[in-house]
Order: structure tokens, then C-alpha cells, then sequence
């Protein structure tokens, strides 16, 4: 079988112009995929000299496909950004704030959604670690359970939890029109970050690379065609407000986002930046849910764990909608862990009821 030292030593054959040495020795190949039939990985190079890795770029995905076994080799040219230029000393006559800010350069502005895709909704958080991957699950579910066609997009680049909630171990198919075919699982079409390292391997890329990464997953998946376009794709966003949401925010058209977070203040704070990033992007916030609310506890009360109501007090005084609760549930916990969704496998549940009405709510806030 195919290993990462035979890709690395064949790489090395090939020489990077600017340093003489092969690729491997250069320190290039960056972001390595080996899986059965399918061999990747990211060149990245100085944002001046792009287009003289064009041909880099090319011969290294011939080699890759002449490899035993090879059915798909891709290589992804993405560039380093030129690093920020030191802030001048200060001057004894300063600019005004209206200079200041025209000075600065403008957003471009978002054009475009995926093809064959009607709606985009994306599920941001602001911080990690509050649940906003099970939510966002749910959620897609949910819609797809009244009655929409629905794609799930696992864009959270340090920890895509798509293929272990849905039980999806290998990555999509590439079509005749050289699109990936995304893998369903329980009604969604379903693609992942995931997807494409290992997964054993930490997630050690710069801010260009994750971009590149996620505007592929996004563009390059057939997530409907002209027949049977998709209703609704819904983004699992990264925590946080960098370079990734800045990229999807920018070059993507977004019909609405969804913040996740946990009642205490420690996690709304972050929320609340996630809400401003959105409406610096022009963004809509469909709403706001609160996830980890209460425990049910076996004797039937509701144990506030993390306090309660946090997010529903802040979406109130943001003015944004509510969507709802979502509680500590160890069945869910168990059903993600075991690549059985709670909400899929009860759709007549508790949980599930409850995720439907929120994305009944969502799909209100659309039609707005």
C-alpha cells in the first residue's frame, strides 16, 4: 500500500525554483493526504510568485497520479500573506477617525453561492466548546425533516466532527464533471474538512490554507444540479471570527446565520462577537440558541448546571430571535459519539420536536 514516504520521496524530484532543492526538502508540501486511491496535498508559496507555481503545481499532480494505486491526485496552489507592515511611530498631527476609516480598505462584497444551492445558513459560535457542531447537526436534520433537501458542510478546520457523528470514514467521490459527489448519510448530503487530512494528525495550517480548503469543499461539491437543486446547505462554522468565516462571510452569499451558545457569561461574550461579525459581513442572525441549558436529572428536575436563560436574555437585548433550549442529554451525547443521531433515529422525540420547531423557526426567518 501506498505510504506517506514513498509520496514525500517522489515529491522530492521535483525542484522548487526559488531554493534548488525538491519539494519535500523545501518544505512545500504542506497539509498531506495518502488514502486509499487518493493522494493531496497544499503548495504553498510567496503570494508574488503564484503563477510561477503554476506548472509546480501541475507536473506534481501528473506524478502523483502515476503513482500504483493513485485514482485522484490533487494538488491546492494557495499563497502566504505578506506579513503586516510595522504601524508607523505616531506623528504629532494625527488623522482624523473619518480618514482613518475611509483609509482602510473596503470588503469585498459576497456574490455567489454554490451552485444548484437555494438557501445558505451558517452556525457560528464566537468560542468552542459549546456545542455548536451537535447543534448544527440538529438543526440540518430537523429541516430535513420538514421535508427540505439539505446539505451539511463540516467546516470546523481544527476539529470536523462530521465523519464521527455520521459515521462517514471515507472521503467523496469525484464525478465526471470533476466535482466531489458528497456521501449521504440519514437524508444529508454531507461533506467535511475532515475529509481531507488524517485524522490523527493535528491541523498545523495558516490562515490561506484553510481558506483555500473551505472555498473548495464549498464550490467544488455537487450539492445539487439543475433538476434537483438543494434547498438549504448549512455551514458548521470554526469557533471564533478569523481568517475562515472572514473568507466564507466575504466571497460567499449568506442568506442567514445561527449563534450557539451556553447560558453563562464567559461563553456569551464571545457570542456577542460572533453576532457583531455577522453584522459587519451583512449577515442576518436568524437567531440565537441556547445549548447545555438544564440537565434533566432522573427524578424529572432540571438541574441548572451552567445558570440558564444567558443566551435568551441576550438575544433580547440584541434584538435578534430566540430560537430555544437545547438540554444536557446523555443520549445525545451517545447517539453523536456512536454515529447515531438522537434526532434522526427519533423523529418523533422530545429532541427531535425540538429541533424541528427551531429550524421551522429558521426556515421563518428566511422567508422574511
Amino acid at each position: 500500500m501506498l505510504d506517506k514516504e514513498t509520496v514525500l520521496t517522489a515529491l522530492n524530484t521535483i525542484i522548487d525554483p526559488m531554493s534548488g532543492q525538491g519539494l519535500t526538502d523545501a518544505g512545500l508540501v504542506r497539509a498531506l493526504i495518502v488514502s486509499p486511491e487518493r493522494v493531496g496535498f497544499m503548495l504553498e508559496v510567496p503570494q508574488d510568485r503564484v503563477t510561477q507555481y503554476g506548472p509546480i503545481r501541475l507536473a506534481s499532480e501528473k506524478l502523483l497520479a502515476g503513482l500504483d494505486g493513485v485514482k485522484k491526485a490533487q494538488v491546492v496552489l494557495t499563497a502566504e500573506l505578506a506579513p503586516n507592515p510595522q504601524p508607523q511611530q505616531a506623528a504629532s498631527a494625527r488623522l482624523s477617525d473619518k480618514a482613518v476609516e475611509d483609509s482602510r480598505p473596503k470588503a469585498p462584497v459576497a456574490g455567489v453561492r454554490p451552485n444548484h444551492v437555494k438557501r445558505v445558513i451558517v452556525v457560528g459560535s464566537g468560542k468552542g466548546g459549546v456545542g455548536k457542531s451537535t447543534v448544527s447537526l440538529g438543526l440540518a436534520i430537523g429541516l430535513r425533516q420538514l421535508g427540505l433537501s439539505v446539505g451539511y458542510l463540516d467546516a470546523d478546520i481544527y476539529g470536523p466532527s462530521a465523519p464521527v457523528m455520521l459515521g462517514i470514514s471515507r472521503p467523496p467521490e469525484f464525478g465526471a464533471d470533476k466535482l466531489m459527489v458528497p456521501p449521504e448519510a440519514f437524508g444529508l448530503k454531507v461533506n467535511s474538512v475532515g475529509f481531507l487530512v488524517d485524522p490523527d494528525q493535528a491541523m498545523i495550517w495558516r490562515g490561506p490554507m484553510a481558506s483555500q480548503a473551505l472555498t473548495q469543499l464549498l464550490t467544488q461539491s455537487r450539492w445539487g444540479t439543475a433538476e434537483e437543486p438543494l434547498d438549504v446547505l448549512v455551514i458548521d462554522l470554526p469557533p471564533g471570527t478569523g481568517d475562515v468565516q472572514l473568507t466564507l462571510t466575504q466571497k460567499t452569499l449568506i442568506d442567514g446565520a445561527v449563534v450557539v451558545s451556553t447560558p453563562q457569561e464567559m461563553a456569551l461574550s464571545d457570542a456577542r462577537r460572533a453576532v457583531t461579525l455577522f453584522g459587519k459581513t451583512g449577515i442576518e442572525v436568524l437567531g440565537v440558541v441556547e445549548n447545555m441549558a438544564y440537565f434533566l436529572s432522573p427524578d424529572g428536575s432540571e438541574l441548572e448546571i451552567f445558570g440558564r436563560g444567558g443566551a435568551k436574555k441576550m438575544a433580547e437585548a440584541l434584538k435578534i430571535p430566540f430560537l430555544g433550549e437545547v438540554p444536557l442529554d446523555p443520549a445525545m451525547r451517545k447517539g453523536c459519539d456512536e454515529a447515531r443521531p438522537l434526532t434522526a433515529l427519533e423523529p418523533d422525540g422530545a429532541m427531535a420536536s425540538r429541533f424541528k420547531v427551531m429550524a421551522q423557526k429558521v426556515l421563518d426567518g428566511l422567508g422574511k
